[in-house]
């Protein structure tokens, strides 16, 4: 009998400031490390991603600036909410994103948090931020897509 593999992926977060003040020039997925608090604590969704950034040290991948909330129903042991945690890539990608922050300048930021048949993945995006013109531009081209949108339904 064979088993069938299912896609269960399911969105926790998006970071929908990502894409207003940054270009998203490239994504990647990555594993992230947590304790059981925290996972409990991302079921409820209680997770602020916008702020947060990806760094190295010592040829590893940390994320910076993720906040997960207490976990109510948890004890005198619950995490630290701003806590540093390790991002897990493989070594090749980690010193391909590596050469790629430092010689273009961009910058790694987490775009979505979500479960993918039960484990928690990152999608992080190699980003250029967006001069404020480049931030005007794109409210306006959101407007004129919204008012084409009413015009069509009518």
């Amino acid at each position: 009998m064979s088993k069938k593999k299912h896609d269960n992926s399911s969105e926790i977060i998006k970071n929908k400031k990502a894409f207003f003040n940054y270009e998203l020039v490239d994504t990647f997925e990555a594993g992230i490390v947590l304790v059981g608090t925290e996972v409990k604590s991302l079921r409820a969704r209680n997770v602020n991603i916008s702020e947060s950034y990806a760094t190295f040290k010592k040829g590893e991948l940390f994320l910076v600036n993720l906040h997960i909330s207490h976990y109510n129903f948890g004890n005198i042991n619950n995490h630290d909410p701003l806590r540093i945690r390790k991002l897990l890539m493989k070594k090749k990608e980690i010193k391909r994103l590596y050469g790629k922050v430092k010689e273009q300048g961009l910058t790694l930021i987490p775009v979505k948090l979500y479960f993918n048949n039960g484990k928690i993945k990152l999608e992080l995006a190699l980003a250029r931020g967006k001069k404020l013109h480049d931030k005007r531009e794109t409210l306006k081209k959101k407007s004129l897509d919204r008012e084409m949108e009413r015009y069509v339904t009518k």
